[in-house]
């Protein structure tokens, strides 16, 4: 807990924006969410505005093992440990690093699960930690969408090095193909981004997560969305499922 001389530290209008921040969440529900899709499907975009409108904390399992591990927190070095020996770090590892994020008072009103459970074991593993603090998991949000759109939306996309700005050659076209509009530079494509790469993902993403979609199913959480649309309507359409 920060003692008041931390406080005085910091500036009023963050002191006032976080308390402003304390009070409109205080009468949100809780919610403890999954997000399940493959590359491309748009979970990166709505996760932020879930995030701010419920006041929940993101858990992405990869950026919460690296915190752990240069944290040097007892699960973090257990988990260095199997990463410098070239192991997968043990599920009920990847869980207890969960269990302790939770715990935080970002974390109060709930979370947003991205990239875990991957496996119907880790998510026994999941549900059976939520379980012993008398929670669950009110829904998980499938961003369903057809793999041939997502060929056409990863493929197509183009970026500019230096800048971070991003094209598409069917949604957002550079005025000039191959050439950034602002600076007459290169666009390259990222590595990732061919149908090749794409396909052994998707491959990897149908083989290993609809089982747990199956999973969830039939404990009646899961709420399909259609990921084709347009993000708006995406946006709309999680606002609904939540909603009820």
């Amino acid at each position: 807990m920060a003692s008041s001389a931390d406080l005085a530290e910091i500036p009023s209008v963050d002191l006032m924006t976080e308390l402003l921040r304390r009070m409109k969440c205080a009468n949100k529900p809780d919610k403890r969410l999954i997000l399940v899709g493959p590359p491309g499907s748009g979970k990166g975009t709505q996760s932020p505005i879930i995030k701010d409108e419920y006041c929940l904390c993101h858990l992405a399992t990869g950026d919460m093992l690296r915190a752990a591990v240069a944290a040097k927190t007892p699960l973090g070095i257990k988990a260095k440990e199997a990463m410098d020996n070239g192991e997968l770090v043990s599920d009920d590892l990847v869980v207890g690093i969960i269990d302790e994020a939770i715990k935080k008072p970002s974390c109060q009103k709930g979370f947003i699960l991205d990239g875990f459970p991957r496996t119907v074991v880790q998510a026994e593993k999941l549900d059976e930690m939520l379980a012993k603090q008398g929670a669950k998991i009110d829904k998980v949000l499938d961003f369903a969408i057809d793999d041939a759109i997502l060929e056409e939306r990863i493929t197509g996309r183009w970026i500019h090095p230096s800048s971070g700005r991003t094209y598409h050659t069917k949604f957002a076209p550079p005025k000039v193909p191959g050439v950034d509009d602002l600076t007459g530079e290169p666009l390259i494509q990222r590595k990732d981004d061919t149908a090749a790469v794409l396909k052994s993902r998707l491959e990897g993403f149908h083989r290993q997560t609809e089982p747990v979609i199956d999973y969830y199913s039939k404990k009646g959480v899961v709420a399909q969305l259609h990921a084709d649309k347009a993000p708006k309507e995406v946006t709309a359409e999680v606002q609904k499922v939540l909603s009820s």
